[in-house]
Protein backbone atom coordinates (compact mmCIF):
# COMPACT_ATOMS: atom_id res chain seq x y z
CA UNK A 1 0.00 0.00 0.00
CA UNK A 2 1.54 3.08 -1.01
CA UNK A 3 1.95 5.68 1.70
CA UNK A 4 0.75 9.04 1.72
CA UNK A 5 2.59 11.94 0.68
CA UNK A 6 3.33 14.67 3.19
CA UNK A 7 3.87 18.41 1.98
CA UNK A 8 7.37 19.12 1.16
CA UNK A 9 9.58 22.34 0.40
CA UNK A 10 13.19 22.35 -0.88
CA UNK A 11 15.71 23.64 0.86
CA UNK A 12 19.16 23.83 0.75
CA UNK A 13 22.36 25.13 1.87
CA UNK A 14 23.93 28.96 -0.16
CA UNK A 15 27.29 27.89 -1.59
CA UNK A 16 29.09 30.49 -0.64
CA UNK A 17 27.99 32.07 2.73
CA UNK A 18 26.51 28.08 3.86
CA UNK A 19 23.25 29.96 4.95
CA UNK A 20 19.72 27.56 4.60
CA UNK A 21 18.04 28.27 1.84
CA UNK A 22 14.76 27.10 0.37
CA UNK A 23 13.32 27.55 -2.89
CA UNK A 24 10.35 29.85 -3.75
CA UNK A 25 7.67 29.01 -6.41
CA UNK A 26 9.59 31.85 -8.47
CA UNK A 27 12.49 29.60 -8.53
CA UNK A 28 14.75 31.70 -6.03
CA UNK A 29 16.49 30.87 -2.79
CA UNK A 30 14.95 32.42 0.13
CA UNK A 31 17.04 32.44 3.89
CA UNK A 32 12.98 32.10 4.59
CA UNK A 33 10.49 29.03 5.50
CA UNK A 34 7.63 31.51 4.92
CA UNK A 35 8.83 32.06 1.22
CA UNK A 36 9.04 28.70 0.85
CA UNK A 37 7.03 26.90 -2.51
CA UNK A 38 5.33 24.11 -0.70
CA UNK A 39 4.97 20.73 -3.11
CA UNK A 40 1.99 18.41 -2.55
CA UNK A 41 2.53 16.09 -5.71
CA UNK A 42 4.99 14.08 -5.37
CA UNK A 43 5.66 13.79 -9.49
CA UNK A 44 5.79 17.65 -9.51
CA UNK A 45 7.87 17.22 -6.18
CA UNK A 46 10.35 15.26 -7.84
CA UNK A 47 10.75 17.39 -10.73
CA UNK A 48 11.31 20.77 -8.60
CA UNK A 49 13.93 18.45 -7.00
CA UNK A 50 16.34 17.68 -9.76
CA UNK A 51 15.94 21.24 -10.86
CA UNK A 52 17.11 22.20 -7.77
CA UNK A 53 19.83 20.12 -8.13
CA UNK A 54 21.17 21.17 -11.45
CA UNK A 55 21.27 24.77 -9.64
CA UNK A 56 25.52 23.30 -8.27
CA UNK A 57 26.58 27.11 -8.90
CA UNK A 58 24.26 28.19 -5.80
CA UNK A 59 23.62 25.66 -3.37
CA UNK A 60 24.83 22.40 -2.10
CA UNK A 61 22.70 19.57 -0.34
CA UNK A 62 19.51 19.99 -1.98
CA UNK A 63 16.99 18.15 -0.58
CA UNK A 64 13.37 17.47 -0.13
CA UNK A 65 11.82 17.43 3.22
CA UNK A 66 8.31 17.33 5.22
CA UNK A 67 6.41 20.55 6.33
CA UNK A 68 3.38 21.36 7.74
CA UNK A 69 1.24 24.32 6.39
CA UNK A 70 0.22 26.68 8.86
CA UNK A 71 -1.16 30.28 8.57
CA UNK A 72 2.40 31.36 9.11
CA UNK A 73 3.18 29.35 6.01
CA UNK A 74 5.16 25.85 6.06
CA UNK A 75 6.66 25.05 9.71
CA UNK A 76 9.24 21.80 9.41
CA UNK A 77 7.71 18.70 11.28
CA UNK A 78 11.29 17.37 12.07
CA UNK A 79 13.39 18.94 14.91
CA UNK A 80 16.45 18.95 12.69
CA UNK A 81 14.61 21.58 10.47
CA UNK A 82 13.54 23.38 13.11
CA UNK A 83 17.19 23.70 13.93
CA UNK A 84 18.82 24.04 10.86
CA UNK A 85 16.68 27.37 10.04
CA UNK A 86 17.76 28.90 13.05
CA UNK A 87 21.38 29.09 12.28
CA UNK A 88 24.14 27.89 13.54
CA UNK A 89 24.13 26.90 17.56
CA UNK A 90 26.88 29.01 18.55
CA UNK A 91 25.79 32.77 19.94
CA UNK A 92 28.53 34.42 18.45
CA UNK A 93 27.77 33.63 14.72
CA UNK A 94 24.73 33.69 12.05
CA UNK A 95 21.55 34.23 12.46
CA UNK A 96 21.88 34.35 16.46
CA UNK A 97 24.33 37.01 16.55
CA UNK A 98 21.97 39.24 14.64
CA UNK A 99 19.13 38.59 17.34
CA UNK A 100 21.34 39.47 19.83
CA UNK A 101 22.82 42.72 18.31
CA UNK A 102 19.14 43.63 17.96
CA UNK A 103 18.11 43.40 21.45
Amino acid sequence: MPRDFNPKVITANALLEGDVVYLTIDDRWSRNLSDAEVLTDEADADLRLLQAQARASEVVGVYLTDVRTTSRGPEPIHFREDFRRRGPSNLFHGKQADTLRRA
